[in-house]
């Protein structure tokens, strides 16, 4: 038997010590994130709108006073009314394509043309296609009880898809919510940032850290969601006063384009040749087009004005977040993806470039 010296049950003793503190604080972090988990992304997205609406309430200070918690309730109410005008058009425009539908099919009214003779000679899936349509043509009935299964599991997803949409509109709320207790707040949380920041990253480094992640989420948010926003209440507002059939389910799909970056005239472009060809070129229908087509193109001009201010996040960041977020956390996840993606891109330089 070796002798063991004092230094050496002193160091075991350390170790045995540090391991068993590791292990427990493991344990209690475990504990706490599967705890606060299904929480994430409401507070991610209510801590992601106090940042942005919160210079907001500093500039109401003056003609309000210093009643942070007045000023926080007044916003978010207007907010609330702002976010029901799509959340109202959207409901009117699916219950009013579902009564069409319906009278159309009631009153036997509704006929596919058979397919013309070029359909056949597409490559690959030309005569299948050909096929099916003009058994659509000639006889529906059959088609519809051949794909019957098929038919429901697709209704069952886009319900289901639909409700994901309304328990997102309803998340969207809540945090708005939480986001305007945040802001009542806003001095002592913007102290806890700066001091969780300078306990990470040093004293030196910490205000700088913060100061970037609070710019990051203002300009993204503003730059992306905000101006998808924008744009689906332009367009959308085109639509309903043309009577354009699914006007809020078209300007969804706008505000959806404009969160991934994509243009807003595959959406505009297609109702503006629609309105073309069921109305003719009437001065009404050409002020329409018009009017939409730049309404469509307006994130063209505010994009400059917004994104970049103080950040430069490239629109592959963006779209990769808005896609990312969109397939791991649902229509909240589309908002939120681009502005963490965006702040984690902004550290991960800030750290690259600050060489010793």
């Amino acid at each position: 038997m070796v002798p063991t010296s004092s230094s050496e049950k002193a160091f075991t003793r350390n170790l045995l010590d540090v391991l068993i503190r590791a292990g427990l604080i493991t344990v209690l972090v475990l504990f706490c994130f599967q705890i606060f988990s299904p929480f994430r992304d409401l507070m991610l997205w209510s801590l992601i709108m106090a940042i942005t609406l919160y210079p907001l309430q500093q500039r109401l200070r003056g003609p309000l006073g210093h009643k942070d918690g007045l000023i926080a309730t007044l916003i978010v109410l207007f907010s609330i009314v702002v976010l029901m005008v799509p959340v109202y058009l959207l409901g009117t425009s699916l219950v009013d394509s579902i009564d069409q539908a319906r009278t159309i099919v009631k009153d036997g009214n509704f006929h596919i043309p058979p397919p013309v003779d070029s359909v056949a000679a597409w490559p690959l899936v030309g005569k299948p296609i050909s096929a099916i349509w003009l058994q659509a043509s000639t006889d529906l009935p059959e088609l519809t009880a051949k794909y019957l299964p098929q038919i429901k599991q697709f209704s069952i997803g886009f319900l289901g898809k639909l409700a994901g949409v309304g328990m997102g509109f309803l998340t969207f709320i809540c945090a708005l919510i939480i986001a305007g207790i945040f802001m009542a707040y806003g001095e002592s949380g913007t102290r806890s940032a700066i001091q969780i920041a300078s306990r990470i990253s040093g004293p030196g480094k910490g205000p700088k850290i913060a100061e970037l992640c609070t710019a990051t989420i203002r300009a993204v948010a503003l730059g992306v969601v905000g101006i998808a926003f924008i744009q689906m209440l332009l367009v959308g507002l085109g639509f309903v006063v043309k009577g354009v059939p699914g006007a809020g389910l078209l300007a969804l799909a706008v505000l959806l384009l404009g969160i991934m970056q994509l243009p807003a005239t595959l959406i505009t472009v297609p109702v503006i040749v629609y309105v073309f060809a069921t109305e003719g070129a009437s001065t009404a229908s050409i002020v329409f087009a018009i009017y939409v087509f730049v309404a469509g193109l307006v994130d063209n001009v505010l994009k400059p004005l917004l994104l970049g201010r103080g950040v430069d996040v490239p629109m592959p960041v963006v779209l990769i977040g808005a896609l990312g977020g969109m397939v791991t956390s649902g229509i909240l996840g589309l908002f939120i993806g681009p502005v963490v993606l965006a702040v984690g891109y902004q550290l991960f330089w800030q750290w690259v470039e600050d060489q010793p």
